[in-house]
């Protein structure tokens, strides 16, 4: 895809950003792996957003500043943003970018984005935004919490860059991406998948401040719920990028019909 305006074919425009901040590995590991797919801009938070899932700033001002970040090639524009994730897409799409992104690529987090992980990320959350907006959009996500090679997620991300770049995205669709933390000769293919079905069960520990003060850290397990052989963890698990094609659209269309049947006459007064 390029840009035809005033009969000229432009490079491509791709937005990158991230819930883990612009100083994050993972997000200078993606756009030195997207060096030269098209025209890079990043705009990313200026702190750790993780888990802020598909929040915005609504109350206070939300400020941007120039930041130096490069790639193999030479220097990208980019800057450093006080919100959120989903923020950072749209104050690029509305005020930062020279035009709208062909693409917008939100990573590489540093942890899966898999299952029930999904709702609370807000790496998810910065390519869903550019959805909602009518941009073709994927996450990517390293399956690993801590440390890791994040060049091997990047081919991942440079492949299937390359392939919604050519062919497109359904309107609503965005792709969430996790990736194996495998060498390259180790990562077993690309599977689609559906996320899994889980739940976190969680509690909080109860602790005392210095100043005699309770306050809780949240604590849980992962459970998965799922044995469907077909889903985002199983395809980690078994060595395979997962690629998910996920909406935004939450209603549940398959049961609209049985509830249709219920008796919605008889209003209280």
């Amino acid at each position: 895809m390029s840009d035809t305006r005033n009969g000229a074919a432009t490079a491509p425009l791709i937005l990158i950003c991230n819930d883990d901040g612009i100083t994050a590995p993972g997000i200078a590991a993606l756009a030195a792996a997207l060096d030269g797919l098209g025209e890079l801009f990043v705009v990313a938070p200026a702190s750790e957003q993780s888990a802020v899932g598909h929040a915005i700033t609504v109350r206070d001002p939300v400020r941007a500043h120039p930041w130096a970040f490069s790639v193999p090639s030479g220097e990208v524009r980019a800057y450093s943003v006080s919100g959120t994730p989903a923020d950072c897409v749209k104050l690029a799409v509305n005020q930062l970018l020279p035009r709208r992104p062909d693409l917008v690529v939100s990573g590489i987090n540093q942890g899966p984005n898999t299952a029930v992980n999904i709702i609370y990320s807000g790496t998810v959350s910065a390519a869903t935004e550019a959805s909602i907006l009518g941009i073709d959009a994927v996450a990517f996500s390293l399956c690993q919490w801590q440390g890791g090679d994040f060049e091997p997620a990047g081919r991942v991300a440079r492949f299937i860059a390359e392939q919604v770049l050519r062919r497109g995205l359904p309107p609503g669709i965005l792709l969430n991406v996790n990736i194996p933390p495998l060498p390259s000769d180790q990562i077993a293919g690309i599977r689609i998948t559906r996320q899994a079905r889980s739940r976190w069960e969680e509690s909080f520990h109860e602790r005392v401040d210095p100043f005699n003060r309770p306050y809780y850290w949240l604590t849980g397990q992962f459970v998965n719920l799922d044995d469907g052989g077909d889903t985002d963890l199983d395809a980690i698990e078994e060595g395979y990028v997962s690629v998910t094609p996920i909406q935004y659209d939450l209603t549940a269309h398959q049961h609209l019909d049985a509830f249709r049947s219920w008796s919605w006459d008889a209003v209280p007064e």
